[in-house]
């Protein structure tokens, strides 16, 4: 299957190298690009891309709205494409909120080209891009920013797990892939994604990344451990 990429970004020659190096992709097709949140608003919901490259700061409107505004569309709007936020380390403070507002994960602007292809596929494919070890470190750091867990709230969502489905969002919040997970709790990879099936329908989240800040905001993993 073929997946349909818009590329949002203010920097003409980001925009024309990474739609380069993705249309040389048998499975990718770029369909169309935007030099603005807004821009890229309105082509993604002309062109129904599968997955969107979005830069986080742009002028007129940045990427942390236009995504906001893709993933929590107007009544009458259906269609709700990943996006992947691309950041550098300037902008840390940014991706906590962009995967808040359901952002399916972020890259970093200087990352390999090969990182970038997969990152698409990855993305795509319904998965979160949280397994890289820069994500950890900085999923950590945005983590020490936030208020104190309350009392009641997410964590009284936690009750209705079982026993391993808490062990298995413990360790996603940590950004083990399944495959890390399925090593750690000696379990057939297969059984990690159904316990994580059963852990976003649960919790009525929508993927991974809201699964990490779920985790977070209800005390279940603290920086540097539990």
């Amino acid at each position: 299957m073929t997946i349909k990429v818009i590329i949002v970004d203010d920097q003409a020659m980001v925009r024309a190298g990474f739609a380069a190096l993705l249309a040389a992709q048998p499975d990718i097709d770029v369909v169309g690009d935007a030099a603005d949140g807004k821009q890229g608003v309105d082509v993604s919901r002309r062109t129904h891309p599968d997955v969107v490259l979005m830069d986080v700061r742009m002028p007129e409107m940045d990427g942390l709205e236009a995504a906001r505004q893709l993933l929590s569309p107007p009544p009458g709007v259906t269609h709700r494409p990943k996006v992947l936020m691309l950041t550098t380390f300037d902008v840390d403070d940014y991706v906590y909120e962009a995967l808040r507002a359901g952002a399916s994960g972020f890259l970093l602007k200087d990352a390999p080209p090969a990182d970038l292809i997969s990152a698409v596929r990855v993305v795509a494919a319904g998965e979160a891009l949280l397994a890289p070890s820069v994500t950890r470190r900085l999923i950590a750091d945005f983590a020490k920013q936030r208020p104190a867990p309350r009392k009641g709230g997410p964590a009284l969502r936690l009750n209705g797990l079982t026993p391993r489905e808490t062990e298995v969002l413990e360790l996603i919040a940590r950004g083990l892939s399944n495959q890390e997970i399925a090593a750690e709790l000696v379990l057939a990879e297969q059984t990690v994604k159904t316990h994580i099936g059963r852990v976003l329908a649960k919790l009525d989240l929508r993927d991974r990344a809201q699964a990490v800040i779920f985790a977070y905001e209800s005390g279940l993993v603290a920086p540097g451990g539990r």
